[in-house]
């Protein structure tokens, strides 16, 4: 019988540090935008909406991950490098995998619809974006973009389960994660493009030398800094926020000199440790200047 660790590692819990906090960030940036903490009057109130969005996070990462290994699970077992993970390796069966991943879909879809009606409604188009980005490597090698594409729901997500509505300064925001999430994908990447390459998976190092790979994660990257800036143009203007604008540059900057075409022995650090820190380190900051006003 599988322990709730063993499906904690199947989804990489841990690697909801890369969205949430943009979530987060939304979510403050509404409250700021609208002075919602005027308009209800009730001492804290959005604490409610607050643990409703962080439940739909959970929930919905849990769905994307575990259907992503139960999708891949025989690419997994015949990649050294992912042959340990937990189905292959035969710790969590793939009934129960997905039998984890019908739970989770329910209970965000479930959970959404508790929120208001635009949340309700948009639900199932975010579980097909989530769900249908584990195919994409099987015909694209676009398929970072798509994984981009997951993950930049949670602002507008978290912005419209606070605002009912939809406005243009969370999409910045998700355009942001969209291309930063993309870049660090195809570094990621960089560790299976011999193996994509000989069995016909689609990725950016597969289809392009590792030069012009990480020259793309780049130029991804440019983006997101681009989009910073716009949505920081939004925010109220400080030191705090422009503290965090510049760190979460200074930590991109540092992830591309970490890894280069003749050094990738830093992937795991710039993946990880650098991406994680990036989105915490700038979450805190923008919330904190949103707070000062």
């Amino acid at each position: 019988m599988p322990r709730f660790a063993d499906y904690m590692r199947l989804v990489k819990f841990q690697h909801t540090i890369f969205a949430m906090p943009f979530a987060l960030m939304a979510f403050a940036y509404a409250m700021w935008k609208y002075a919602l903490a005027e308009v209800y009057p009730v001492p804290l109130w959005w604490c409610v909406p607050l643990v409703q969005v962080v439940l739909c996070m959970v929930f919905a990462r849990n769905t994307a991950m575990g259907f992503n290994r139960w999708a891949d699970r025989r690419i997994d077992a015949a990649n050294p490098r992912t042959a340990g993970r937990e189905i292959p390796a035969g710790v969590i069966s793939p009934r129960r995998a997905l039998t984890f991943v019908a739970v989770n879909a329910l209970l965000f879809v479930a959970c959404a619809a508790t929120i208001n009606r635009l949340t309700a409604l948009l639900s199932p188009v975010a579980l097909a974006v989530i769900m249908g980005y584990s195919y994409c490597k099987r015909f694209t090698w676009a398929a970072h973009l798509v994984l981009g594409l997951s993950l930049s729901i949670a602002p507008v997500g978290a912005y419209i389960a606070l605002t009912g509505r939809f406005d243009w300064e969370p999409c910045v925001l998700a355009l942001l994660v969209l291309t930063w999430c993309g870049g660090f994908d195809i570094i990621y990447a960089l560790q299976d493009a011999d193996y994509d390459r000989a069995h016909g998976l689609h990725s950016i190092p597969q289809r392009f030398s590792l030069r012009t790979a990480l020259a793309i994660s780049v130029a991804l990257h440019a983006v997101s800094v681009g989009a910073l800036l716009w949505f920081g143009s939004y925010c109220p203007q400080g030191a705090l926020l422009w503290t965090g604008e510049a760190l979460f540059v200074a930590i991109l900057a540092a992830e591309h000199l970490l890894v280069t075409p003749s050094r990738q022995r830093n992937i795991g650090i710039a993946f990880g440790t650098l991406n994680g820190l990036a989105s915490l380190t700038l979450a805190l900051f923008v919330i904190a200047q949103l707070i000062a006003g």
